[in-house]
This record gives structure tokens, C-alpha cells and sequence, in this order.
């Protein structure tokens, strides 16, 4: 088959497939690897040679650490190094350790047992991260939790790795390119001149790349930053991925980080979705359909062994709460792909049996294919079924005075209100209903209280009464209208200024009492209009005059709007009208300044492309 005929393959199964697992709600990850077992030759045979494919694939999970390295700034890295080490070795110890029991109860002996465990327990990168980045978790602290586990894992598989092939004579030989060889001081020395020099050197690469080489030069030296050092950590025997992490962090702190995630970034995605698609290929499905129940119930015992383990762990070692325990342990039940290298280079030395090999490989494929569905299970059942009773969780005790003013939100826009405060010595309360953003907050030294400002008791602990302005900041338009609501009942004398989100937004909050709403992004899109005016060539003494006619027009559309923005047909044919009654007034305007045959050529352009558009 040509290469042509396989990339067609592999790109209409993708196509087709992943769109309606997205849409069905059961996540890309499980769309690319159904893709892939339908190209495979367990089933149409399109492609019989996965183990090619996986090859190059496999430079997706490169990248994907590349680009989180990429994240991990020093001191980022420096404060997860006690969560890396900490929850990291936990995790591999009460799952592998589970896993380990099960696997010598099943009759398998006690070395092996042990590695099966210790496989078994690893978790796969390239499913876990995409998994929290789709649900937009990330940055959360049960997803920071996640990664450290997953760094610890990518660090210990080298001397696991190294311990399963001193198992057995030849060994790493037999692996071949999926195992390195066993690391000793030429890899210490590989990493610690990289770690010494690999900054100043790729510094001096970015730079020629950005002043003397085009746009795909400088993804060029991207692409070649990744896959070069990881081929230098293969050949001094780590691994390919802690190449391509390092490579991340040295250039976490380059002024040309966000230049390289942009130019990686759909390299990465389409080489990780095309790693699932071989993995998806790999799966036997012979084996499955001899034995679907049994080896079906063999990857669900897998993922609830350690789902189980792990949360248990959490709760009861580590004190963690439910809201961090359970997510983590699901996040980090599904097999990894480091269990492939390590089953290939036990069965290599004769640690497990050809038999068990076929039979562990496919399990793990099927944690890959089970896994989304534990995501469905938390979000649809057991959040609901846990939260059925529980009450509001209870805000933070507030014991200082009251202050002048209060702040109701403090992501983006309630932080540049605060901080204008700040440079005036204007005290402040600040409140936000987001654990993860009061941690953030307070982690930069800022004071801030958590609580959800639609509770009555929230605004009593806060002193509402004795403040001078509420500032309503929240970006959920539903919370921000209750809040305001609340805060007008009980506590009238206190003014309200409250942010828009939208014109409509705007609107209603006019509707139901506050004077002057502000929209958070008019002020700047107005300011990006004037320079897009100003590049085009429109004279600088006429922005002001086009400017402030503009707002001028748009804030009486707004009253206009405002009588009838509860009627969709009416504020409808309103716009339509006040579109051409403001390119009137511009025109009128210009021929009045006698510049209606002196425009820029660009501007004149631009304003005939929009009559023939009419």
C-alpha cells in the first residue's frame, strides 16, 4: 500500500470518526482510537503494519512534553518537585503494589509480579493530559497533582527499565529502539551537559532562526530542538520523552516561548492524535472476540484497582478532599504507554510468558478504550449522586474591618480594579467563588477570601453594609444579575458598578437598577479600531473626530436598544438601521472636513469592497 493511500486512511478515518465522538461527548482520545482499530487489521486490514506507525507517532508524545516543558518555568518546577516526588512515588507503590497482588493471585510468579505491577501502574501522558485540557483543568490543583504523578513516572521507568533487562541475558537487544540501554555515567554526563549548555546554545539557534530564516525556519528549529535532543537522551539510553521535556523547560524562560508552542502546537496535535490511531491499530482483536468478557473484565479490574487505591490513598494518607482525590485517581487509572516498553523487555528476558504478553498489552489498549467512559460516569453520575445533598460550601472566616469598597469576582478584570486600589492605599475586600483562582491569587501575596457572593451570609461576613461601592466583577452574567439584585435589597445605600459582558448583558443590568455598567471589552476594541484605522493610512487628526462619533453614536443606540432589546424582531431591524445611519453620519462628516476624495487608499478600498458587499 503507498504512503499516499495510508495517509488517506488515516486521515478520513480521523475525520469522520472523531468529530462524532467529540460531539457525543465521548472525547477525541477514544475517536482516534476507534479510528484506529477500524483501519487496523484486526478489522478492515487498511493498514497491517501499526508497529510503523506507532513509530512515528510516537514522536507526538514527544512533543507533548515538549510543550509542557515548555509551561515550567524554574520556579514552577522548583515548588512541584515535593508533589513529584511525594505523590509520584505514592501513587506508583499503592497501585503497583495492588496491581502486584493481583497478578501473582492470578498465578503469575513473584518477580514477574511484580513488574506486571509496577507496569500496570503507569499512566499514560499522552491520555491523561489531553483528558484535563479538554475539560479545562489543567492549571487546576488536582491537575497539577496529575502531571507531578506523571513526571515521577517518566523518571522512574529508566531504572525500572533498567532493572526488568538486567532480568535477562540479551534483553535489550531483543527490545530494540522501544528500550534503552541501560543508563549509566555517559547519560548523567548527556544530561547534566544539556541541563549546563543546552540554554545558551538554543538561545543562540532561536536567534539566528528569528533574524536571518522565514517563518518555517524558525519551526524548523522548534521541530529540530525537540527531536534532536531527544535522539541524544535515546542514544546515551533515557528516554525519548525526557529529551523533549527538557527541551521545553531550557526555553521555558526564552523571550521566544510563546513563538515555538504556536509553530509545535499542530505538529503535536496531529502526531498524538496519529499516536491513538496506532495504538487503536496494535489492539488484537482476536484475542478479544476468543475471550471478550474475560479480558474486557481484566481492563475494568485494572482501572478500578487503581482508581480505587489511589483515591483511598489520597483520602485517608494525604488528607486530600474528595473534590481533588477523585478526579486525580480517575485522571490517572488508564494504562500507559511505558507498560508497552516494559512488558517488551520482560518478555524479551523471559520474565513473563509470550502468552501473558499478548494478554497484558491488549488489557492496557482496553484501559485506553475504557478510560473516557470513567470521565462519563463521574460527570453524569457520581458528581450529581455525591453533591445530591450537599450544601453550598462555606466561605472563608472574614475577621478584618469592613472596608470602603468590595470586589465581587477577582479573575481578570476585578485584579486591574484592585490593583489600581492598591497604588492608591485604597483598602478593598476581595471575594471569588473559584478555590482554584483564590489559590492562585493568593499564592502572589494578595489577600483575597473565598465565598460565592449570592449568599446573604457571605455579604454580612464581608461587612457590605459598611462599604461605600460594590463592584460586581463575576463572569457568569446569571451570577452577576443575582448579585446585584441581592445587594440592592438588603443593602441600598451602598452604589453599585458592576461589569457587561455583552451588550445585552449591559442592558439588563440597566434594567434591574445599575447606572452605569461597564462592557469589560469595549474601551480596548475601540482603541484596536483606532490603530487598524491609523495603519490603514487614515490622518491622525481625524481618528479622534471618527472615534468619538462612533461612541457617540453607539451609546445612543443603546438607549434606543434598550426600549426594545426584550424584542428580538425589533432590535434586529434596529441594528440593521443604525449600521446605515452611521456610515451616513462618517460620510457626511468627511465631505464636510473636505476629505471625501482625499482618503488613504486603503481606507477607499476597504469602504468599496463594503458597498459591493451591499
Amino acid at each position: 500500500m503507498s504512503s499516499l493511500a495510508i495517509a488517506s486512511a488515516l486521515l478520513f478515518a480521523a475525520v469522520l470518526l472523531v468529530p462524532i465522538f467529540k460531539r457525543l461527548g465521548l472525547g477525541s482520545v477514544l475517536g482516534y482510537l476507534a479510528a484506529g482499530v477500524l483501519i487496523g487489521p484486526s478489522a478492515f486490514g487498511v493498514i497491517n503494519q501499526p508497529e510503523a506507525v506507532l513509530q512515528t507517532a510516537e514522536l507526538g508524545v514527544a512533543l507533548l512534553l515538549f510543550l509542557i516543558g515548555l509551561e515550567l518555568q524554574r520556579e514552577r518546577l522548583w515548588a512541584l518537585r515535593k508533589a513529584v516526588f511525594g505523590l509520584g512515588t505514592l501513587q506508583l507503590v499503592v497501585c503497583g503494589g495492588a496491581l502486584a497482588v493481583l497478578a501473582w493471585i492470578a498465578n503469575i510468579s513473584g518477580v514477574a509480579a511484580i513488574v506486571v505491577g509496577v507496569a500496570l501502574a503507569m499512566t499514560s501522558t499522552a491520555f491523561a493530559l489531553p483528558a484535563l485540557a479538554e475539560r479545562d483543568e489543567m492549571n487546576s490543583e488536582h491537575g497539577r497533582g496529575v502531571f507531578a504523578v506523571l513526571l515521577f513516572q517518566d523518571l522512574s521507568v529508566i531504572p525500572i527499565l533498567t532493572l526488568v533487562t538486567l532480568l535477562g541475558a540479551g534483553a535489550v537487544a531483543a527490545v530494540g529502539s522501544h528500550a534503552p540501554t541501560a543508563p549509566g555515567w555517559l547519560a548523567l554526563l548527556a544530561v547534566a551537559a544539556t541541563v549546563l549548555l543546552g540554554r545558551p546554545l538554543l538561545s543562540m539557534l532561536f536567534n539566528y532562526a528569528s533574524k536571518f530564516g522565514s517563518h518555517e525556519i524558525f519551526t524548523a528549529a522548534a521541530l529540530l530542538t525537540t527531536v534532536g535532543l531527544a535522539w541524544v537522551m535515546t542514544s546515551v539510553g533515557l528516554t525519548a520523552t525526557l529529551g523533549a521535556f527538557l527541551a521545553g523547560v531550557l526555553l521555558a524562560d526564552s523571550k521566544f516561548r510563546h513563538q515555538i508552542e504556536a509553530s509545535i502546537e499542530p505538529f503535536e496535535s496531529l502526531l498524538l492524535g496519529l499516536f491513538f490511531m496506532a495504538v487503536g491499530m496494535s489492539v488484537n482483536l482476536e484475542l478479544l472476540f476468543r475471550a471478550p468478557f474475560a479480558m474486557l473484565g481484566l481492563a475494568l479490574a485494572i482501572l478500578l484497582t487503581k482508581v480505587i487505591t489511589f483515591y483511598v490513598a489520597r483520602r485517608f494518607l494525604t488528607r486530600a478532599p474528595d473534590a481533588i482525590a477523585r478526579p486525580q485517581a480517575i485522571a490517572l487509572a488508564v494504562g500507559g504507554e511505558f507498560a508497552f516498553v516494559l512488558f517488551t523487555a520482560a518478555q524479551a528476558a523471559k520474565v513473563i510468558s509470550l502468552d501473558e504478553y499478548e494478554v497484558l498489552t491488549l488489557a492496557v489498549a482496553l484501559t485506553m478504550v475504557l478510560a473516557p467512559l470513567l470521565w462519563i460516569v463521574n460527570d453524569r453520575l457520581l458528581e450529581p449522586w455525591l453533591m445530591r445533598d450537599a450544601e453550598a460550601p462555606p466561605f472563608d472566616r472574614i475577621d478584618d474591618p469592613g472596608t470602603p469598597v468590595i470586589i465581587a469576582g477577582y479573575g481578570r478584570v476585578g485584579q486591574i480594579v484592585g490593583r489600581v486600589l492598591n497604588m492608591q492605599n485604597i483598602r478593598f475586600t476581595a471575594l471569588d467563588a473559584s478555590t482554584d483562582q483564590v489559590d492562585a491569587v493568593r499564592r502572589f501575596g494578595n489577600k483575597i477570601y473565598y465565598g460565592d457572593a449570592t449568599r446573604l451570609d457571605l455579604l454580612r461576613a464581608a461587612k457590605t453594609g459598611e462599604a461605600k461601592l460594590f463592584v460586581v466583577c463575576v463572569d457568569d452574567v446569571e451570577s452577576a444579575n443575582k448579585i446585584v439584585k441581592l445587594v440592592q435589597q438588603q443593602y441600598p445605600q451602598v452604589k453599585i458598578l458592576a461589569r457587561a459582558r455583552n451588550r445585552t448583558h449591559l442592558m439588563e443590568l440597566r434594567e434591574i437598577g445599575v447606572q452605569a455598567p461597564v462592557r469589560e471589552m469595549f474601551a480596548g476594541s475601540v482603541q484596536l479600531a483606532t490603530h487598524v484605522l491609523e495603519a490603514l493610512g487614515e490622518p491622525r487628526e481625524n481618528l479622534d473626530k471618527i472615534i468619538d462619533r462612533f461612541v457617540a453614536h453607539d451609546l445612543q443606540m443603546l438607549e434606543r436598544a434598550q426600549a426594545v432589546f426584550r424584542d428580538e424582531e425589533k432590535l434586529i431591524a434596529m441594528s440593521k438601521s443604525a449600521r446605515a445611519e452611521l456610515d451616513s453620519i462618517l460620510q457626511d462628516d468627511a465631505a464636510a472636513d473636505g476629505r471625501s476624495n482625499q482618503q488613504a487608499p486603503e481606507r477607499q478600498e476597504a469602504i468599496a469592497r463594503g458597498k459591493r458587499a451591499k
